[in-house]
C-alpha cells in the first residue's frame, strides 16, 4: 500500500430491469462520478452486478436460469470497455461487478475485473462455487489465484463465498496483498452474515483491510438474482488506533448507496509491527498447514 491514505467506496448496488445498454452505461457512469466526487480512489462493485444485462434478452429470457446466463455474453466486451473508460476518465481503480463469462463450450466462470487508471486491467475468477452455482447454474470454479500490484498497493479479490476460506486470502496476503476485495451476492440474511463473518475474520487474522460490497434489492424477473440482501462494510483488525470492533465503515441494510472508508496504511503497518497481538506473524504457529496455492502477481501500475 502506498504511504498515502486510501479512500475506498463499496457499492450497495441494485439489480436493474434494463431496457437498453445505454441505461446500464448511464447508471454506472453516475455511480462512479458520485464516488469520485467524494474523493474515492478505489471503487468496489458487487458480485453478479452484470446480471442486470440479462433483462435485455426480453421476455423469452427472463426467469429462465440458463437463458439469462447466455443472454449476458454479447455484452462482455462493452462491460469491460465501459469500466476501463470510467477508470481512466476519473483516474480511479474500479473493481467491476462480476460477470459470468463463457470460457469454453458451455463452461462459465464468475469473473471480476479490476481496472486501473493507467488503462491496465486484470481479473480474478471465483475459486469456490456455492451449491447454487454448481448444482443449478453450472458455473465452474477458477484455477488461478492472483494479487494485483497497483499504485495503491497490492490488492486481492475474494469473490463472495471465497472469503469464507482462510487459506485463499492467506496465500494472497503472503504474496503482499494489503487490501482484499470481497464483492458479494446473497439471497438470505444468513448468507450475508456468512460472508461478513468471513470478511471480518480475514481482516483479523491477516491484519489487513477487507472490503465487502453486496448486490441489493429484488428482481422478480430474474431466476438467478431475484432476491439480494446485505450491507457494505470495510473491516480491519481490532487493535490500537483502529475500531475496537474492527468495523471501519458499515452501510444501511439493503439501501442503495456508497459506503466510504479511509484507510491509513501507517496505522495498519504499526499494528503488524507492534499491535496488541500478532495474528499476521503468528499464523505459521498453527499445526498442519499444508502447501500454499500458487499466486500470480499482475502489474496494473
Amino acid at each position: 500500500m502506498s504511504d498515502q491514505r486510501l479512500r475506498i467506496a463499496a457499492a450497495q448496488f441494485p439489480v436493474l430491469d434494463l431496457h437498453d445498454w445505454e441505461a446500464m452505461a448511464l447508471t454506472l457512469s453516475q455511480w462512479v462520478a458520485e464516488a469520485t466526487a467524494q474523493g474515492a480512489q478505489l471503487l468496489v462493485f458487487p458480485e453478479y452486478a452484470a446480471m442486470s444485462l440479462a433483462a435485455l434478452g426480453g421476455a423469452s429470457v427472463k426467469g429462465r436460469l440458463h437463458e439469462e446466463l447466455r443472454a449476458v455474453q454479447p455484452f462482455h466486451s462493452d462491460w469491460l470497455a465501459l469500466h476501463g473508460q470510467l477508470a481512466q476518465r476519473h483516474q480511479v481503480h474500479i473493481l467491476a461487478g462480476s460477470f459470468p463469462i463463457e470460457v469454453g463450450d458451455q463452461i462459465y466462470r464468475n469473473r471480476a475485473h479490476l481496472f486501473a487508471p493507467s488503462g491496465k486491467q486484470g481479473w480474478q475468477d471465483k475459486w469456490t462455487m456455492t451449491r447454487f452455482e454448481t448444482e443449478r447454474w453450472g458455473i465452474s470454479g477458477g484455477d488461478a489465484l492472483k494479487v494485483f500490484d497497483t499504485t495503491l498497493g497490492r490488492i486481492a479479490v475474494n469473490i463472495c463465498y471465497d472469503v469464507e476460506f482462510p487459506l485463499l486470502a492467506r496465500a494472497q496476503v503472503e504474496a503482499g496483498a494489503q487490501v482484499i476485495l470481497a464483492p458479494s451476492c446473497t439471497d438470505t440474511t444468513a448468507g450475508y452474515w456468512r460472508v461478513r463473518v468471513g470478511a471480518h475474520a480475514r481482516a483479523l487474522e491477516n491484519q489487513c483491510v477487507v472490503v465487502q460490497a453486496p448486490l441489493v434489492g429484488e428482481a422478480p424477473w430474474s431466476a438467478c438474482v431475484d432476491v439480494n440482501v446485505g450491507a457494505a462494510g470495510v473491516y480491519t483488525p481490532p487493535d490500537r488506533g483502529l475500531p475496537d470492533d474492527g468495523v471501519l465503515a458499515a452501510g444501511e441494510w439493503n439501501a442503495l448507496q456508497w459506503v466510504y472508508a479511509e484507510v491509513d496504511p501507517a496505522r495498519l503497518a504499526a499494528v503488524r509491527a507492534d499491535g496488541q497481538v500478532f495474528n499476521h506473524r503468528d499464523w505459521a504457529r498453527q499445526p498442519g498447514l499444508g502447501p500454499r496455492p500458487t499466486i500470480t502477481i499482475e502489474d496494473l501500475r
